[in-house]
C-alpha cells in the first residue's frame, strides 16, 4: 500500500531550509548594522535553527541505521524502501 505524501516536510527538506536561514542570519549579524535588540533577536532565532537541524540530522541518522540493519527488515519496508531480496 503506498503512503500517503504528509503535510510535515521532510526532515531532508527541513534541514535544507533551516540551513540556508540560519547562514542568511550569521551572515547579516557578521554585517554588524543590526541594534543590541536586534542582535539578540537573532540570536534567538540562530538558536533555534540550529537546533532543527540538529534534530533533523539525528533524525535522518537514525533512519540510516535503521535501514542498514540486517536485523530489522521491516525498518525499510516502513521507509517505504524496498527489501534487497525484494529486487
Amino acid at each position: 500500500m503506498p503512503r500517503k505524501p504528509s503535510a510535515d516536510p521532510s526532515p531532508v527538506a527541513d534541514f535544507e531550509t533551516s540551513l540556508e536561514a540560519l547562514e542568511q542570519l550569521v551572515e547579516k549579524m557578521e554585517h554588524g548594522e543590526m541594534s543590541l535588540e536586534q542582535s539578540l533577536a537573532a540570536y534567538e532565532r540562530g538558536v533555534g535553527l540550529y537546533r532543527r537541524c540538529q534534530q533533523a540530522l539525528e533524525q535522518a541518522e537514525l533512519r540510516v541505521r535503521l535501514l542498514s540493519d540486517p536485523e530489522n527488515p521491516a525498518a525499510a519496508e516502513a521507509f517505504g524502501t524496498p527489501r534487497a531480496d525484494d529486487a
